[in-house]
């Protein structure tokens, strides 16, 4: 009782920070990503002329542009666009200059290249930008001159423009009325080349091909290549642009059996056959875009086993293109990379254990390192990357590549050594979920089996299982001495599936994600988001794409589902390894078998509950909203929701007692027309309606995240000024559930020795409606998404979690600041101090303290996810999005683990100091007895 006691006092002390000083970037990780780099749109540069070192900068497939510092990969900077989904990304450099162009969607935006500030920004309206150049080079130009930007916009009347370089605004404008859907442009030092494919009524499409004035903008000539017989789709086009020397154009059939090659501003088209000996599944073609650069490109060819590659010469005098030679194929995955020095160009070959290097003159090898073995890249292989080469006296003395791997890992390898990974394949993170261990889980099923059998029977089965466990003994008493040396004096960051499943304290917890591109992880959240495993969920299934996967965890392994595919993926946790599937008939048992749980679904519009036992049969319950309201959104209470007390206990020592109701579900409906927003809490079990709560002038647009946990729920709207409110602002609304509003009473069913989730009120028919208690206040900025702190017994204060877009960070509010019996109007009275309470004041600011990321920016997040963890005061955080970050939270303080400054060695010393002084003391001790018992 004492320990109970001593628990709940505990459990009501206000936080005084989420996170002490010596425990930020201990405790908590932090993955800021960038996504998937464009092959096309990722380079070294200077970020200014004289810089002696270059940074990494690229546009990610999810449209976030940033800058990596090559030594360690950590992020320079970073813009992201998530609300600019429409057309390509792009990003350029001009030689020598100090700021890099991006264009997404319809904006156009000049970035400072060193720090990425705001240069300037200019939008085309309605248009999309479809390509974008720097013009490198031109009659009168100066050196330090602002090199102009040239775009191609894509819209009803497809237009070529050039923009100043140091403001954005439009020099000129060319318009096209023809109709062909353009493709791309080009410069060289005399024109720049619109390039559109007319696509003809019989099929097939030719390559246009229009020559402007750099100054003017008018049109100088116009061509058409006679292309219609190889290109059938705009994928068959493979290069357009780079040198501005010689600018090529390069296609290719269906088939890949021809290669064609064309210098842009010339009608000729070269011809070439591509290897014959397999399959030729993909061309890539690599060449130069430095101004200076020899006219070499090199033509990558891809198979089902390998790939090979063949470097070929422009001569700009004749215009013509001639094979220089060719480089073996090889039996594996690899890709090539092109850098230059003064005029000079190289390529790099990349292989999974291999990095060569050659002169685009001849075919001899310059350099050669054998890449050394890493974790982080097993079984992965180089899709694509850009590399700098360093030669000198003939040789190639150093290479550094930066390599986006098959596995979604970005790394960076120097000669021969891995330098840095950056997971970006996380950065489509889609779903998350808390993985289950098998041992743990296993030990939880036997338990649960023992408590539902007899004493006798149970003591059998618990007898029985302690004899199979001695078969552990040797292992865990070999295990005990580094076990105890990891705890004085630090275990090592290389942590395995093992030490996780043998950490007391349970912060080494597994959390599977799954990806947008159909990738499958584990991450740990005590080793600072650890990659345990990571693999391809089409590997399993071939023919489907996973674009939305959703995780559910079950003992052991995690059960996958996605639209595209039928049935279900079980994977097994800790080892990533296929278990089964639907069309295995393999019996993998689930949580909730033998369980009638109701699962619930948005069809429709109407929300509708399902038997989980029987997902296809007949709904048992279905709710649609009256009015004409939208559902956007519903959550349901966690299925794991431990509550330490059935009562809240007031000042005076009498009790509210709390309404846990475990199916619980809050239901979000807006209706646009009238800007409302509704929010609905139903029984899950029943489909019956129990509360209604309404509200006007709000902006229907916007998120409305909501959250339910334990007796309490809470939501945030956006209020708009639009529509008749004084201001535009945010608003955090949190509402208690009581069974009566009166202290020791438990309301209609307090007399009642039965209760049915179906009839909750027994004979008469309709449900059991809690008393509700309603609080609203006003935050600074708008929440996207709420999260609320899990704990093993419950004991602990809960803590709101919310996300904040508006300055990239994540906060943990109390739950004694949002409490809605807080007095309004007046100071609270004693008793009302002694639960905690405080007086209620409208607006809520975000105290510093509250900020659970502290420094980090914490970008895209679309979830947050809980645990609890081995040890009652602590809660594990997991969220995810564009970036990964996680925590481990003590709203109550940790009241149950000794802090990291608590000096171990000192204890075991003092422990082993007081035992020699006993042993030197004690016979002293004894002789000063034995002579005062003489003397008496």
């Amino acid at each position: 009782m004492r320990l109970h006691a001593a628990l709940a006092f505990a459990a009501c002390l206000a936080p005084a920070a989420a996170i002490f000083e010596d425990d930020a970037y201990h405790i908590d990780f932090h993955y800021a990503l960038l996504g998937l780099p464009k092959h096309e749109a990722t380079f070294f540069q200077k970020p200014y002329a004289g810089s002696k070192a270059s940074l990494l900068y690229s546009i990610s497939q999810n449209q976030t542009i940033g800058a990596v510092n090559p030594k360690d990969g950590a992020l320079v900077w970073r813009q992201h666009f998530p609300s600019e989904p429409r057309g390509r990304g792009h990003l350029r450099s001009g030689h020598e200059q100090d700021i890099v162009i991006s264009a997404i969607g319809e904006r156009i935006t000049a970035w400072s290249a060193s720090d990425g500030r705001l240069v300037w920004e200019t939008t085309v309206g309605s248009a999309v930008v479809e390509d974008l150049e720097i013009l490198e080079q031109e009659d009168g130009m100066t050196i330090n001159e602002a090199k102009d930007v040239i775009v191609l916009l894509a819209d009803s009347s497809n237009s070529v423009k050039r923009l100043d370089g140091k403001t954005g605004r439009a020099k000129w404008t060319f318009e096209d009325t023809s109709g062909d859907a353009p493709f791309q442009v080009s410069t060289s030092p005399t024109a720049i080349y619109y390039i559109a494919l007319h696509t003809p009524r019989l099929g097939g499409s030719k390559l246009r091909v229009t020559s402007l004035s750099p100054v003017t903008g008018k049109k100088f000539d116009q061509y058409t290549l006679n292309s219609d017989a190889e290109i059938s789709s705009r994928d068959r086009i493979l290069f357009a642009g780079a040198n501005t020397a010689a600018p090529l154009l390069a296609w290719t059939d269906k088939a890949n059996k021809v290669l064609k090659v064309s210098i842009i501003g010339t009608k000729s088209v070269a011809t070439f056959s591509t290897p014959a000996d397999e399959i030729v599944e993909s061309i890539v073609l690599h060449a130069p875009n430095h101004v200076n650069s020899l006219t070499h490109f090199l033509v990558e060819y891809q198979t089902t086993v390998g790939h090979s590659a063949e470097v070929y010469h422009v001569d700009l005098k004749t215009s013509t293109i001639s094979k220089a030679y060719s480089l073996p194929e090889l039996t594996s995955k690899g890709t090539f990379t092109t850098s230059t020095s003064d005029a000079n160009v190289y390529f790099t070959r990349i292989t999974e254990d291999e990095i060569t290097v050659f002169s685009s003159v001849s075919h001899g090898v310059l350099g050669r390192w054998h890449v050394k073995r890493s974790s982080a890249l097993a079984g992965a292989y180089p899709v694509h990357g850009q590399s700098e080469v360093v030669v000198k006296s003939g040789a190639a003395s150093a290479v550094r590549s930066a390599i986006l791997y098959s596995n979604g890992q970005w790394a960076l390898l120097r000669n021969d050594e891995l330098v840095w990974t950056r997971p970006e394949f996380l950065s489509g993170t889609v779903s998350a979920v808390w993985a289950g261990l098998p041992e743990q889980e296993a030990l939880a099923q036997a338990l649960a089996e023992e408590s539902h059998r007899n004493p006798v029977s149970a003591y059998i089965h618990r007898v029985q299982r302690h004899i199979q466990d001695i078969k552990y003994l040797p292992a865990w008493v070999q295990s005990i001495p580094p076990r105890l040396l990891g705890s004085v004096l630090g275990k090592s960051k290389d942590t395995t599936v093992d030490d996780i499943q043998q950490d007391t304290f349970g912060f080494h917890k597994l959390v599977i994600v799954a990806t947008e591109t159909g990738r499958l992880a584990a991450l740990d959240v005590g080793s600072r988001g650890k990659v345990m495993w990571n693999m391809d969920l089409s590997q399993f299934a071939p023919d489907t794409s996973f674009k939305t996967p959703t995780l559910k965890a079950h003992s052991g392994y995690v059960e996958v589902r996605d639209p595209s595919f039928q049935g279900s993926l079980f994977i097994n946790s800790t080892t990533g390894g296929l278990l089964s599937s639907n069309s295995i008939k393999t019996h993998v048992p689930l949580v909730s078998e033998g369980q009638d749980l109701v699962s619930f679904t948005l069809v429709d519009g109407t929300l509708k509950g399902f038997l989980e036992s029987q997902p296809t049969s007949k709904p048992v319950w279905s709710f649609a909203p009256a009015g004409g309201e939208r559902i956007v959104s519903y959550t349901a209470r966690p299925v794991v929701d431990p509550v330490a007390s059935i009562g809240k206990v007031l000042g005076d020592r009498r009790v509210l007692y709390k309404y846990l109701n475990p199916n619980l579900v809050l239901v979000t409906a807006v209706v646009d027309s009238t800007r409302t927003a509704s929010v609905y809490l139903l029984d899950s079990a029943s489909g019956q309606l129990i509360h209604t709560l309404s509200h006007n002038d709000v902006d229907t647009s916007r998120p409305i995240p909501a959250t339910i946990s334990e007796n309490w729920f809470t939501y945030a709207l956006t209020i708009d000024a639009a529509s008749g409110a004084s201001s535009r602002g945010y608003q955090l609304v949190v509402s208690d559930l009581y069974e009566s509003p009166l202290p020791d009473d438990r309301g209609p069913l307090g007399d009642t020795s039965n209760s049915s989730t179906v009839q909750p009120s027994g004979s008469k028919g309709d449900a059991v409606k809690p008393y509700v208690l309603s609080q609203s206040y006003q935050v600074p900025a708008e929440i996207t998404h709420m999260a609320v702190t899990q704990t093993k017994q419950g004991i602990t204060s809960r803590e709101l979690l919310v996300t904040v877009p508006s300055i990239n960070s994540i906060i943990g509010i109390p739950r004694s600041f949002i409490d809605p019996r807080r007095p309004i109007g007046r100071d609270p009275n004693a008793q009302e101090q002694l639960e905690g309470l405080m007086k209620y004041h409208p607006l809520i600011n975000f105290d510093p303290k509250w900020h659970l990321t502290h420094k980090y920016e914490v970008l895209g997040i679309k979830d947050i996810i809980t645990s609890e963890s081995g040890i009652e005061s602590t809660s594990l955080v997991f969220a995810y999005g564009l970036d990964i970050f996680g925590t481990r939270v003590a709203p109550s303080f940790a009241f149950d683990i000794l802090g990291k400054g608590f000096n171990k060695i000192s204890m075991l010393l003092t422990v082993v100091g007081l035992f020699v002084g006993v042993l030197f003391v004690a016979p002293l001790v004894r002789r000063k007895q034995i002579n005062a018992m003489w003397t008496i």
